[in-house]
């Protein structure tokens, strides 16, 4: 038996719930699987799992409650899965906890991207420690970056926006959270003026900042910190 990592699949869909396990096993992956919310929420305070994937559309509560009851007392990563494909559903969930989205019918190999990515975004850095990802580092306790070995000079605006990526990193961020964490609960959203800053500091890490493959853009929703196996 696999002792890889432990993914709660929560759908009410039989056929989901077997093909995610077949699939996901034949990675590593341990799979378990429940059919409502209920069950699955005490799983999560009972089972422990190192990852959850989360329908919308339960039969006994609606998976954005089931997100809302869980995220009150676990920071277990959450990827909702839905056949709601709006904007504005998306960044509902981000901002209320999840970690990813994916819009039904999906790739096996599109989640596995995704599952990978949000389990490394656990612990990707703490405030005091150094995050790397590629040739980038950020070293929080002496607020210095480093690209290659050599030195980045950002302005505090810049930090910020690279810091608050970092600790969320493989996550989507929302324009929305951004903002909040730059200028305030009560920042007027203006996500133009954000623009200039992410083009700003694209331009100083980026090996090509038309084609960003650190920090990219999640089109009318936010922006990720793709997480990146440094260079041999």
């Amino acid at each position: 038996m696999s002792d890889g990592p432990l993914i709660l699949v929560i759908d009410d869909d039989a056929q989901i719930r077997r093909m995610l396990a077949i699939s996901l096993e034949a990675y590593g992956f341990r799979v378990s699987g429940e059919e409502t919310a209920g069950d699955g929420i005490r799983f999560v305070a009972d089972g422990h799992p190192d990852l959850v994937i989360l329908d919308l559309g339960l039969p006994d509560m609606d998976g954005f409650e089931a997100l809302t009851q869980i995220r009150r007392w676990s920071a277990v990563p959450i990827i909702v899965l839905s056949i709601r494909a709006e904007e504005a559903d998306k960044v509902l969930l981000l901002d209320a906890g999840a970690n990813d989205y994916l819009t039904k019918p999906f790739g096996m190999g599109e989640l596995l991207a995704r599952i990978r990515a949000a389990l490394r975004s656990i612990s990707p850095g703490v405030p005091g420690g150094v995050f790397r990802t590629g040739d980038l580092s950020v070293d929080f306790s002496a607020r210095t970056v480093l690209l290659g070995g050599k030195d980045v000079r950002l302005t505090p605006t810049e930090y910020a926006i690279l810091r608050f990526l970092a600790l969320n990193a493989g996550k989507i961020v929302t324009q929305e959270q951004l903002i909040r964490e730059l200028w305030g609960p009560k920042a007027i959203p203006d996500e133009s003026y954000l623009r200039v800053y992410i083009l700003q500091l694209r331009r100083k890490i980026e090996r090509n900042p038309s084609v960003p493959d650190i920090i990219v853009t999640e089109p009318r929703v936010g922006y990720r910190l793709v997480l990146i196996e440094p260079s041999p």
